[in-house]
């Protein structure tokens, strides 16, 4: 790699040299400990004499901003950096913009490996020890091979299609959604999903509706594009479609498993749903998480699989059943808005990146996630009833479990007054990660509990920390 460098002319060479690698030091974009190149090749690269750089590294050396190490090189001595004012946001002309930007929360932002708690009941996080490394390696390995033998052309932006084929046979086969490949647009993560239906649906101005308590990323996603967000209430059958005013453009709803509070949406209120977007000449975002992880009842239909009008976009991700560090998700769209939204990846990101697509199309074939999902419902499982039991025994003075019959989070109402802000300030200090269910609620009345993850958390933790948690209820309650 060339290092930066511009000599202009043929005059001063050495004091134009010096000068230049003066200030990069100085400003630090040659960091302390950077090596310089070689003399003789630095002066190939400039076109000027191999002396005149050997002077201006000496000169800098002498002036203790080089030094050279026998048989290594020349590096770059650690001093302080010189900066100068740059604009803040203040004195931009976006500056509003800007405001509002850096005034929205970050909801569910996980922490740091270093800021990790011992206990930590974080919702939409998984164990790596479930993960299956080995397997991954080999399909990872696979999609090193195939990449090697590309043309090097970037891909497709809805996806390879392997891997968009894999995706169609596993959801119609674990949830019954009804689509082809040439339905699927692969993303990065969910989120992108989200984002990019929002892209071609939206105005400044339009009305999205959605569940209230929700999914708070959704609201804040659709939000920042300038549309309104309108917080319909929720009760033990899902959203209330009554309450979905005119005007709605877009519908964000969980069916299968209602964030953050658990419930599935009936069969009654879901044909509802999908007669009132069609009078509205609404999309529906069906956002189909973790429902995978199924522990009692039948399994639901999927919504787009009830869908015969061609209003659901179903939207999907690997982040749940897999890993979230791979950021691998995808959305099954109806006719009316694939073609715009294949177009608004292709300008957002042109595509995902293609090793873990070709990674994860094996990893589907070769039946490595179906075994990987019935290997984490067996634990998942397991955790659900530890906490379930110590809510209907010990925490039941405090708590209340939501009835949830899928995914890997579940929500526990207070009964009795209790300081929740507290509570979570006191678990951090014993090592417990607590989460609050008052900040998924947007227009409808708060309601004071506790989120509950137990994707990340291990089986044999779950005792220890519940009993920190009953000591400090017992403590502030």
């Amino acid at each position: 790699m060339e290092l930066h460098v511009v000599i202009n002319g043929r005059k001063d060479l050495a004091e134009q040299l010096y000068q230049q690698l003066r200030a990069a030091i100085d400003c630090g974009r040659l960091a302390a400990g950077a090596q310089l190149p070689p003399s003789r090749l630095l002066a190939e690269q400039l076109g000027i004499s191999r002396k005149t750089v050997s002077d201006t590294y000496a000169l800098l050396t002498y002036e203790n901003y080089l030094i050279g190490k026998i048989g290594r090189g020349t590096f770059v001595t650690p001093r302080p950096v010189k900066t100068e004012r740059k604009q803040g946001a203040q004195d931009l002309a976006c500056a509003q913009s800007l405001a509002r930007w850096q005034a929205l929360p970050a909801p569910l932002r996980h922490p740091t490996l270093e800021g990790t708690l011992r206990y930590e009941f974080i919702g939409g996080a998984t164990t790596r020890a479930q993960f299956p490394q080995e397997e991954w390696r080999r399909c990872t390995q696979d999609a090193l091979r195939r990449m090697a033998q590309s043309g090097g052309f970037y891909s497709q932006p809805e996806g390879l299609p392997a891997l968009r084929s894999a995706i169609a046979g596993h959801v119609a086969f674990s949830r019954g959604v009804v689509c082809s490949d040439q339905d699927i647009v692969v993303c990065n993560g969910a989120q992108q999903a989200l984002d990019l239906i929002a892209r071609v649906v939206l105005e400044p101005g339009s009305l999205v509706a959605m569940e209230d308590p929700g999914y708070t990323p959704a609201r804040l996603l659709f939000s920042a594009q300038g549309a309104q967000v309108l917080g319909i209430p929720v009760d033990d059958e899902g959203i209330q479609v009554a309450l979905i005013p005119d005007g709605v453009r877009l519908i964000y709803v969980t069916p299968s498993h209602q964030f953050p509070l658990g419930m599935p949406m009936s069969q009654a209120r879901r044909e509802a749903l999908l007669e009132r977007a069609r009078e509205l000449g609404a999309i529906v975002i069906e956002d189909d998480y973790d429902s995978e992880f199924r522990y009692e009842g039948r399994p639901t239909d999927s919504l787009q699989s009830l869908d015969n009008r061609g209003v659901v976009a179903y939207v999907g991700t690997f982040s749940k059943n897999m890993l979230a560090q791979l950021r691998l998700g995808y959305a099954v769209l109806p006719p009316a808005i694939l073609a715009a939204v294949i177009k608004a990846k292709q300008l957002s990101d042109c595509h995902t990146p293609t090793l873990t697509q070709w990674a994860l199309a094996k990893f589907i074939n070769d039946g490595c996630l179906q075994k990987h999902i019935r290997r984490c419902h067996t634990v998942y499982a397991g955790r659900r009833e530890r906490i379930l039991l110590r809510l209907q025994g010990d925490l039941a003075p405090w708590l209340e479990a939501v009835p949830c019959t899928a995914g890997f989070h579940m929500a526990a109402l207070c009964k009795v007054p209790v300081n929740i802000p507290l509570l979570l300030e006191l678990a951090k200090k014993v090592e417990v990660g607590l989460y609050s269910l008052h900040h998924f609620f947007h227009d409808s009345p708060g309601r004071d509990g506790l989120f509950i993850g137990f994707g990340a958390i291990e089986t044999l933790d779950i005792d220890p920390a519940l009993d920190k948690v009953r000591d400090l209820l017992r403590q502030i309650a």
